[in-house]
């Protein structure tokens, strides 16, 4: 299995909850995974329900088995740092350019420099090893933008060629391209059974493909149980009266049977998101990318909530 997992989605689709529960499920049985967040909106600290991630990797919960989950949240500004005091050796320099305002500056007029320390911080925690030569994360989970800016942010090749077409920016895209387009990497797209978030994910795992960028899997998030079978489901617009008959058979005529008509209307609802979701199953289908679904918590997504949909991830992996 990849060791970078790479989670994007159009937004309102989950994917910050289903990047944690992918971290979960990964570290299971004493494996170790690092959930990455790089969009600084501190939504894994949310979930955890933690105080704000720093720009240091922390310990958050406990996955089965024993595993561990750490988390960082990646800061352009700090990672810059970073890079000038591996490159450069600036120290007390580069904090006097912070102070300054040169770091803020820089990275905001260079956004492909952005994305450069921000992959390659998350790259560089996916090649680490410790010591005795074995590497300190087995997994690297990252919660990544959204689905229409995934491919220009991992492409970040493409988008340094314009600042640095030699020398250490330039190397350092290349070791991050390195990983990125290699088996090591997996970009995964969580999805609604909806029009627009499954368009958007059509159209993410082409522009993936067309960058050479590796596509993982879909991840079908939120499904909602069927409560009527088919024949149900058809007759849904017809069977007032056999509904009002029941009522009344069972007592519960009268005032009861001012009912009928909002049970009718929900049932009929239900039938047509049912076959929406249906149409939806078929376009994921012709993409031809393996899925993944999760179901709908009704009490909504806690840390309770996140233990059940990482079980649920790693029971649907152990299963193909």
């Amino acid at each position: 299995m990849s060791r970078l997992q790479v989670v994007s989605g159009k937004g309102g689709t989950g994917k910050t909850t289903v990047a944690a529960a992918l971290a979960l499920a990964l570290a299971r049985e004493g494996r170790r995974t690092l959930l990455v967040e790089v969009e600084g909106r501190q939504g894994i600290a949310q979930l955890f329900g933690t105080e704000a991630l720093p720009y240091e990797e922390r310990k958050i919960a406990v996955a089965a088995g024993g595993g561990e989950v750490y988390a960082l949240a990646i800061d352009a500004e700090q990672a810059l740092l970073d890079y000038l005091q591996m490159f450069y050796k600036l120290g007390s320099a580069g904090r006097a350019l912070k102070k300054l305002g040169a770091i803020d500056f820089a990275t905001t007029i260079a956004p492909g420099l952005r994305d450069v320390l921000l992959t390659g911080k998350a790259c560089e925690a996916v090649r680490r090893k410790d010591r005795s030569g074995r590497y300190v994360y087995d997994h690297v989970v990252m919660d990544a933008p959204p689905t229409g800016r995934i491919t220009r942010f991992l492409n970040v090749n493409d988008e340094v060629a314009g600042l640095a077409r030699i020398g250490p920016i330039h190397n350092q895209a290349q070791a991050v391209m390195k990983v990125l387009k290699s088996p090591e990497t997996a970009v995964h797209f969580v999805t609604l059974l909806e029009e627009m978030p499954v368009q958007e994910t059509a159209d993410g795992i082409a522009e993936l493909a067309r960058a050479g960028l590796p596509v993982g899997r879909v991840v079908v998030n939120m499904v909602r149980p069927h409560h009527l079978d088919d024949e149900a489901l058809r007759a849904a617009g017809e069977l007032r009266g056999d509904v009002a008959h029941a009522l009344s058979r069972a007592g519960l005529g009268g005032p009861a049977e001012r009912l009928v008509d909002p049970l009718l209307e929900q049932a009929a609802e239900h039938a047509s998101r049912v076959a929406l979701e249906r149409e939806q199953r078929r376009v994921l289908a012709r993409m031809d990318v393996p899925a993944y679904e999760l179901p709908l918590l009704g009490t909504g997504v806690d840390l309770a909530g996140l233990y059940e949909l990482a079980a649920e991830l790693r029971k649907q992996a152990d299963e193909e």
